[in-house]
């Protein structure tokens, strides 16, 4: 049997902008309404986030993005473009570079709400 992760559910203040924002920088679909509460980021064919709206304190929760060249560009262009501070380290200051020392590219920002998204070229988590 293939498992697939098939959705996960992103807490926020502000569902409907977190969505927007997050599907506008990866060049994905979304919806500001989906099944139950939820505001729906369509990722690919497979894998959607489902933003929902919690109460304060949010956890703050990591995600990661494997993405070709050409996707990395596209999107580190437009995080450029809305200004967001991003940086080469996982907790590292914002240093608006991008880390080379895995075998790919990677970059980190944190949303409005605190959540860590990291993007990357070369899985370093599959390496044999």
């Amino acid at each position: 049997m293939t498992i697939h992760l098939d959705h996960l559910m992103v807490p926020a203040r502000d569902k409907v902008a977190a969505a927007r924002q997050l599907a506008g920088l990866l060049g994905v679909p979304w919806s500001a309404t989906g099944i139950g509460p939820f505001a729906p980021v369509y990722v690919n064919d497979g894998f959607t986030l489902d933003f929902d709206e919690w109460p304060e304190p949010l956890p703050l929760i990591h995600y990661c993005f494997r993405v070709d060249a050409a996707a990395f560009d596209a999107i580190l262009q437009r995080i450029q473009a809305a200004g967001i501070a991003y940086r080469s380290s996982v907790h590292g200051p914002v240093d608006h570079q991008v880390d080379t020392a895995h075998g790919g590219r990677i970059v980190y920002w944190n949303q409005p709400d605190g959540h860590q998204w990291e993007m990357l070229t070369e899985s370093y988590a599959r390496q044999p």
